[in-house]
């Protein structure tokens, strides 16, 4: 399991960060920071501005105040190729383009990479056959994206972030519609990308398979930061019961030793 050591700095952090649909807030005066080269996990019940906060990361949710940083920079300084050249971003339930195959959708991962009139090069394809490649979707590729099942659907999306080749990848709830075999695969697939210096936020709802792949855990609620840190330390039965509600013992998992949460009753 993830556990890296060369990851301290921060290379995506935002700085009293409140952000609204309107007149509704969602997240409030947020300090948040993204460590480099690490897998960080958002946590939280619904409603507790999880998605929201890695629109604002992506770039494509104004805040209502405070900022963004990347690098050290506040992205509204970046123009939107510049940012697609670094931040890859897996939205929720992406719609699906009619008539499109799945090697046509991967290689839009491409398009930041690429001037108006370029052509393809072996290096746009040498990405897209990776993307497939790791995505398990190579079997696919000539397939219309809406003769697919839910699962597979995800994987072709997953692929064409993989494609953009960013050093940053936002997956808002990638396990969505996966079944249990390939979301194992999925977060085997981020623990592979980290390794390879890849920095992964995710949106999870399985508290247990946050504790088990990520390094850094984020706990949420009422767009307020409640916990951050690793998994030992954020995962704890006070923390669960103060953000979700819920009370549970925590043991250590008997197969990798990362924390394993056990629900037992939200009268207690």
């Amino acid at each position: 399991m993830p556990r890296h050591d060369r990851a301290s700095e921060n290379v995506l952090a935002t700085k009293d960060l409140s952000l609204a649909y309107g007149r509704s807030p969602i997240v409030e005066h947020l300090d948040l920071a993204v460590r480099t080269g690490a897998f960080t996990a958002l946590l939280g019940p619904n409603g507790s501005g999880k998605s929201t906060c890695l629109r604002a990361l992506a770039g494509l949710l104004a805040p209502k105040g405070g900022t963004v940083l990347l690098d050290g920079t506040s992205i509204s300084r970046l123009s939107t190729r510049q940012l697609a050249l670094r931040v890859g971003f897996l939205h929720q339930g992406p719609p699906v383009p009619e008539g499109l195959t799945v090697q046509d959708l991967v290689r839009q991962g491409r398009y930041p990479h690429r001037s108006l009139f370029g052509v393809w090069s072996t290096k746009d394809e040498s990405a897209c056959e990776e993307a497939l490649m790791l995505t398990g979707t190579m079997d696919l590729r000539h397939r219309p994206l809406e003769s697919l099942s839910g699962g597979q659907r995800q994987r072709a999306w997953i692929a064409v972030t993989l494609a953009q080749e960013t050093d940053i990848l936002l997956l808002d709830e990638p396990t969505t519609f996966l079944d249990l075999a390939h979301q194992i695969e999925l977060m085997e697939l981020v623990v592979r990308l980290v390794r390879r210096d890849k920095t992964v936020v995710a949106v999870l709802h399985d508290l247990n398979q946050a504790a088990r792949y990520a390094d850094h855990i984020v706990l949420l609620k009422a767009g307020r930061l409640c916990a951050a840190g690793a998994p030992a330390t954020v995962l704890t039965a006070p923390n669960i019961h103060q953000v979700f509600d819920v009370a549970v013992t925590v043991i250590d998992d008997p197969v990798t030793g990362t924390p394993l949460c056990l629900p037992l009753s939200r009268q207690v």
